[in-house]
């Protein structure tokens, strides 16, 4: 066999378990040249195919592009060629992660809509559980979740669902029954969310969704129930008796994210609009930073949101701020890049943080923690506020004070929304 047909041989053995087919045809060929004149790791492989989606997603010039150019201004030859390629192509996408992403002025191609089959059927996973991203690692609310729908087709381009449910969005037609039958300890009080598996108010009542939610909470006053959403579909709450021990929580982010990174949801203004119409009645809110994105123009951004929500709500309406940054499992990192919508949500510099799961790193995050917790002065002491998935040390560099224990956090927080509900 000749060392071209070997080559050949091994990048086939490669190749399914690459990326090397979700990519555009011209960096196909370009890869496929490499190959025929170097021998490839499969690591070096991999790296080039997630460099070449990396960059077709950023919107930056092509691997094909670049690696033309670098060729022909590159004089050695050998395996030694190919080695000062590679480090200078991942040298190039280190430089492009690291600094703060540009998002155009026009913003980057819209994907078509998402087509989710609705499936009516029976499930046995369990109805409620804890928080999917609880860790020991991080100080944890201890939040418990209600997986009342699975899937979302909102389209958020750095959402871990997308791994879980494929192109169906089933709902269980049993869950008012299931949800009668959760079994909680009637001497203490539980924080429980619906937004976890799906949108919590995407969906409305389809199927008494919202109905059998509303009942749980009315026959189990000592549960606070989260409605979390990036939605402005409030028509069941404005229209039908609301248990005093539900509430409302949007999801916020700067008009730039929302245009180019969450894709089928409801607009900042619609946002907003939707959380005022509730609160004006009588409904408490809260509000989510999560996640907050390190881009070009951030602060400025995030600074005219957080004024925005100071001035449009009092600290009576509002139960708690949440703030949090990007964070991926590995198989999310993946699903982004199979999907092939453009986005810049991968253009950042991936460093492990707690159990292993990608984020930004520490000097990054600190500052955006930072400025978004001092937007908020006027709020502090008034409004309750936490990082979500974060370990102590951001803590106590945020807020200047961290937890001992989850169960600590878990009651504070209970007992200043339990102080606003009046339950």
């Amino acid at each position: 066999m000749s060392r071209a047909d070997a080559r050949s041989a091994k990048f086939e053995k490669y190749r399914e378990q690459t990326l090397f087919d979700r990519l555009d045809a011209e960096d196909q060929v370009c890869i496929w040249e490499i190959v025929g004149r170097y021998s490839l790791s499969f690591q070096e492989l991999r790296q080039l195919c997630e460099g070449g989606l990396d960059l077709e997603m950023w919107g930056e010039k092509s691997l094909h592009s670049w690696w033309q150019e670098a060729e022909e201004e590159l004089e050695i030859r050998g395996q030694a060629r190919k080695e000062k390629l590679l480090k200078a192509f991942r040298a190039w996408l280190g430089e492009l992660r690291s600094a703060p992403k540009r998002y155009p002025e026009t913003g980057l191609g819209k994907p078509e809509s998402v087509s989710l089959e609705r499936v009516v059927k029976h499930s046995e996973r369990k109805v409620i559980g804890m928080c999917p991203v609880a860790s020991e690692e991080t100080v944890c609310c201890n939040l418990q979740t209600i997986d009342a729908v699975e899937n979302c087709g909102f389209g958020c381009s750095y959402c871990t669902i997308q791994t879980f449910y494929g192109q169906s969005v089933s709902f269980d037609p049993e869950l008012p029954e299931k949800l009668l039958a959760i079994q909680l300890d009637s001497e203490r009080f539980y924080h429980i969310g619906t937004g976890q598996s799906s949108d919590a108010l995407m969906w409305g009542n389809q199927y008494g969704l919202l109905d059998g939610l509303c009942d749980f909470a009315r026959q189990r006053p000592n549960v606070l129930l989260e409605f979390k959403t990036k939605s402005k579909n409030v028509a069941y709450f404005l229209k039908n008796e609301v248990p005093a021990n539900l509430f409302l929580s949007w999801s916020l982010n700067t008009p730039t994210i929302i245009d180019n990174e969450e894709h089928f949801t409801a607009d900042l203004e619609e946002r907003l609009g939707a959380a005022r119409r509730v609160a004006d009645a009588g409904l408490k809110v809260a509000f989510h930073f999560h996640p907050i994105v390190y881009y070009e123009g951030w602060e400025e951004e995030y600074a005219r949101v957080i004024e925005r929500v100071v001035r449009d709500f009092s600290v009576e309406e509002v139960l708690f701020v949440s703030l949090g940054t990007v964070t991926f499992i590995k198989p999310v990192t993946r699903a982004i890049r199979e999907r092939g919508w453009q986005s810049k949500i991968l253009q950042m510099e991936l460093v492990p943080g707690a159990k292993g799961k990608l984020t930004y790193p520490d000097l990054v995050k600190e500052r955006l923690f930072e400025l978004a917790y001092g937007e908020f002065s006027s709020w502090h002491g008034e409004v309750f506020f936490y990082l979500c998935m974060e370990p102590a040390p951001f803590w106590e560099s945020t807020f200047g004070r961290v937890y001992v224990t989850n169960e600590e956090f878990e009651l504070d927080m209970i007992g200043h929304m339990r102080a606003k509900l009046d339950v």
